[in-house]
């Protein structure tokens, strides 16, 4: 009986982690696709803005050296900057 137990208990805790490994990798899954999303959204809004080729230029090779926080910084502060120079 105890051996049956130990077995249960056993089986259960090796259910348990790989539960816990899936959520883990779901959850860097997830992290990394919308990672991927804010990148590409951001290559997308750069191409399409009305800057020059210059300055397109510049942030895409901004994107491409730091991009989480290139495309974060084009979101933030590029893109109302794009908007400001062609409102006039």
């Amino acid at each position: 009986m105890k051996s049956l137990i130990a077995q249960h208990s056993a089986l259960a805790a090796s259910t348990g982690e790989q539960v816990g490994a899936w959520v883990l990798t779901g959850g860097v899954l997830a992290v990394v696709a919308a990672f991927a999303v804010l990148f590409i959204a951001a290559l997308i809004s750069i191409l399409g803005s009305g800057l020059s080729g210059g300055m397109k230029l510049v942030w895409i090779v901004l994107a491409f050296l730091a991009p989480f926080l290139g495309s974060l910084l084009w979101f933030v502060v590029g893109r109302s900057d794009a908007r400001k120079r062609f409102a006039h």
